[in-house]
């Protein structure tokens, strides 16, 4: 027998969430097999199988939390082959009392709403009085997942079971009010979002401050260079790497913004790792791109791209999410007009960006209708002092105005 164990997670990550299994117990094996998917509060790992096998035992199920070197399964070497064809072998005739062989299909058809459906899944369809054998699975093998059936809950078709409130009513699911409710646990990777932000406001005096730009100018520079840098470069250039820039630049000439507190001593950091703040449906994530402050724009461009891809795919690493010195957040993709953003602790530091949009202002003596978005920075007021924060923005906005000035600096 060979245990499968909770590998190293990574910097600071003691505990993982079991996200769904890719093979089933009696499943053959071969070396370097995903056996299962676990959720950290920064990525998913892949736990491959050590050696070549039998999967005779899963210990932990999905939605399990567990801990670095902890037992996860069982695989037992030998003769993977056998061991698999001889596991469904008794199965077949308790499932189907034609033992001919187009009845075998059918024998695993007939259990597929309980062989495929995960355990987290299945506590979750009875909690919610959710049918699996209705439920599409999206998983590997067709397995219906627990996001399949969060995804069948919101479905439209869910008022069809609505539809009977009086028996259910009388007897409401153990996680839901007659159907008005849902619970659902918080995965690791939410947890550890809720902790890491409430440890911000706990352990930073918190302070925002505002500006405004006019992106006249940036907008300008924007629409004349994107088709060239896209066909020459293969780059989209947006907004971003712009301001990720100009915000290298500013923590140039401020750089207590780029620093941090370790205990009674502030650490100066002599390069920035700008962090990008990322939503994807795993949740709010921070990789950041290495050394930006010794990039152009457009180098900085293609490391966003690359990482916010790799963000939407699940794919980033350790290294991806770690080091990072200060924090660029851009709520105005999704509308937001103002905000103040949490810093990203143990950061001093976060620019909030938002929504561009048109506004009257006065122009040398006169009305104009300009693009307008205001920018925040919310920082550690225990070693930036507001006049260091404000002049900080106030670089930013100035580089972002006169982007000639930002490109040859």
């Amino acid at each position: 027998m060979s245990s499968i164990k909770v590998p190293p997670l990574g910097e600071s990550i003691v505990e993982a969430t079991v996200s769904r299994w890719l093979k089933k117990e009696g499943d053959a094996v071969a070396t370097g097999d995903t056996l299962v998917e676990l959720e950290t509060d920064k990525i998913t790992v892949e736990v491959p199988a050590l050696e070549s096998g039998v999967l005779t035992a899963r210990v932990k199920g999905e939605g399990d939390v567990v801990a670095v070197g902890e037992v996860l399964g069982e695989i037992a070497a030998g003769a993977t082959a056998n061991a698999a064809a001889a596991a469904p072998a008794p199965a077949a005739p308790a499932a189907a009392p034609t033992p001919a062989a187009p009845a075998t299909p059918a024998a695993v058809a007939a259990p597929t709403a309980d062989a495929k459906v995960s355990p987290a899944a299945a506590r979750l369809a009875t909690e919610s009085g959710i049918d699996t054998a209705s439920v599409a699975g999206t998983g590997r093998g067709g397995v219906v997942s627990k996001a399949d059936v969060v995804d069948a809950m919101r479905a439209p078709a869910a008022p069809v079971a609505a539809a009977a409130p009086a028996p259910a009513a009388s007897t409401p699911a153990p996680g839901s009010a007659a159907g008005r409710e849902t619970r659902e646990k918080m995965t690791t990777r939410r947890k550890r979002i809720a902790e890491n932000l409430l440890q911000s406001q706990h352990a930073t005096a918190h302070l925002t401050t505002f500006n405004e730009i006019d992106m006249t100018a940036i907008t300008a520079f924007r629409e004349r260079m994107k088709e060239r840098v896209e066909k020459e470069q293969g780059v989209k250039l947006s907004f971003m790497p712009f301001f990720a820039k100009a915000a290298c630049l500013a923590l140039k000439a401020y750089p207590l913004v780029n620093a941090q507190i370790d205990g009674d001593t502030i650490v100066y950091k002599h390069y920035v790792n700008m962090g990008i703040a990322v939503a994807s449906d795993a949740g709010l994530v921070v990789p950041n791109v290495k050394d930006a402050d010794s990039k152009s724009v457009v180098e900085i461009g293609k490391d966003i791209g690359a990482i916010a891809k790799r963000a939407r795919d699940g794919k980033l690493s350790m290294d991806d999410l770690t080091g990072g010195t200060f924090t660029i957040t851009n709520g105005g993709v999704f509308g937001s007009l103002v905000s103040t953003p949490i810093i990203n602790y143990p950061q001093s530091g976060i620019l909030g960006l938002h929504k561009i949009q048109d506004r009257p202002i006065a122009v040398d003596g006169k009305v104009e209708i300009r693009p307008m978005m205001y920018i925040a920075l919310s920082y550690d007021h225990r070693i930036i002092d507001g006049q260091q924060a404000v002049l900080f923005l106030v670089r930013v906005k100035e580089l972002m105005e006169d982007p000639a000035a930002m490109l040859v600096l």
